[in-house]
């Protein structure tokens, strides 16, 4: 019945400043915009982020405290550019014996994480 995952909804209460994050800070390819309504949908290659303004959609604002997982090359690398743009990670940068982790968020609070797999699935 289910064939995949569309997209996911990250909240916002500050839709231009949550735009200029995902889109520029982050760099993601915005790939919709929801006419006259402060929603987007910004591109990762495998899943879409829909960021939206929670009231004017009739939703309670929460945050995502679960970390989105966004797949890198190195985390190192790209945790240093992010960091160069103001983002801040916290707590280090995590080696599972698998895979990197470096945590931040967006600037609502939405828990995000940079992620690279090093070594196969088991």
């Amino acid at each position: 019945m289910i064939t995949g995952t569309d997209f996911l909804v990250m909240h916002t209460k500050d839709f231009d400043t949550a735009v200029e994050f995902y889109g520029t800070t982050l760099g993601l390819p915005l790939s919709a915009r929801y006419g006259d309504m402060p929603g987007v949908e910004f591109e990762t290659g495998n899943l879409t982020i829909a960021v939206m303004q929670s009231d004017a959609f009739g939703m309670e604002y929460q945050t995502t405290t679960n970390p989105l997982a966004l797949r890198v090359d190195d985390v190192h690398a790209a945790k240093a550019e992010l960091e160069a743009k103001g983002v801040e990670f916290a707590p280090e940068t995590i080696d599972s014996g698998v895979c990197h982790m470096a945590f931040f968020r967006d600037p609502d609070g939405n828990a995000l994480m940079l992620h690279h797999r090093y070594a196969p699935r088991g």
